[in-house]
């Protein structure tokens, strides 16, 4: 008899992980504003999140990884980690949390575009048309974030650098799902992050080292703290522990709990507006992967002609 509990705990796994992100967008926000910029929360994250990852191994299962694979979570690291958080961090240091957030909705596209040439997956006239459309509302945000004269309603550069980190988690999935799936959630994280810190650590540290230490107050620590330990942490945890049983598909159609939660948090703590053309660059995005999504897959239309 099929055991249900394991993609069970994985779409819980996912939800939870999106969920601590779409607070990660309002939290780090605030952290920015009281001081920290978007390359020290990078620098922390990638520090902090290999230092617990490396004490957590110690007690959990422990595995030997061969050499070439270990130099295979560098490029993992560099795409789901470097690329993807610098980004992300330094786009929302500039940008509202609301459109870093409805920014994240693009990802299944990404996603869906880079399986045409990686994987092979045919383009359907559902894909097409979901890739305009959801093309469009990123554009109606963009234009938005040029003409918007305050940060809580947009910026351009930020909001662009979102959509680069978004690009580069959708070629990790992509290009790194099978090593992923290969090892324990600890074991791949550890690397990750190791890889991570080495790559961005020597270009930020001195960069961190000139931040205001005297003027951070508790409730400034309090939120990077979050970042690290649950932004990053648990989530990348929680985001392996589902990637090790979803396709990367379905993985990417998790964004979507991001800006509900990133959205509500952020409007009502008075980080950002929310306005008429970001509501229907929701709309469009939400509808341009829902056809992408609903599209079948090369795998589905292999099924069918077995059938």
């Amino acid at each position: 008899m099929k055991d249900n509990r394991v993609p069970l705990q994985a779409h819980l796994s996912m939800f939870a992980a999106e969920a601590i992100w779409g607070l990660m967008a309002p939290i780090g926000k605030a952290a920015m504003n009281s001081g920290f910029d978007g390359i020290s929360v990078v620098s922390f994250r990638v520090a902090g999140a290999a230092l617990l990852f490396w004490v957590t191994s110690l007690i959990g299962p422990r595995e030997h990884i061969p050499a070439r694979d270990i130099v295979k979570l560098a490029g993992a690291a560099l795409l789901g980690i470097v690329f993807n958080q610098g980004l992300y961090n330094i786009g929302l240091s500039i940008t509202s949390p609301v459109n870093a957030s409805i920014v994240t909705t693009s990802m299944p596209i990404f996603a869906m575009v880079l399986s045409f040439f990686i994987l092979k997956e045919p383009i359907t006239w559902k894909k097409a048309l979901g890739v305009a459309i959801g093309c469009g509302g990123a554009l109606i945000l963009i234009l938005s974030s040029a003409h918007a004269g305050s940060a809580k309603v947009g910026n351009i550069r930020g909001d662009l650098m979102c959509f680069g980190a978004q690009f580069s988690f959708a070629l990790y999935l992509a290009l790194f799902n099978p090593i992923i799936r290969k090892y324990n959630v600890f074991t791949v994280n550890k690397w990750m992050f190791t890889w991570a810190s080495l790559f961005v650590l020597p270009f930020t540290s001195w960069h961190v080292s000139q931040l205001p230490w005297t003027t951070f107050t508790a409730a400034t620590w309090l939120e990077v703290g979050y970042v690290v330990v649950f932004g990053t942490f648990v989530s990348y945890l929680l985001s392996v522990v589902a990637q090790r049983v979803l396709r990367p598909t379905v993985v990417s159609v998790y964004n979507y709990v991001q800006p509900i939660v990133s959205v509500i948090v952020s409007v009502a703590v008075g980080l950002s507006v929310f306005t008429l053309p970001q509501g229907v660059a929701v709309i469009l995005v939400f509808s341009g992967v829902w056809l992408v999504i609903k599209s079948k897959s090369k795998r589905d239309e292999q099924k069918n002609v077995e059938c």
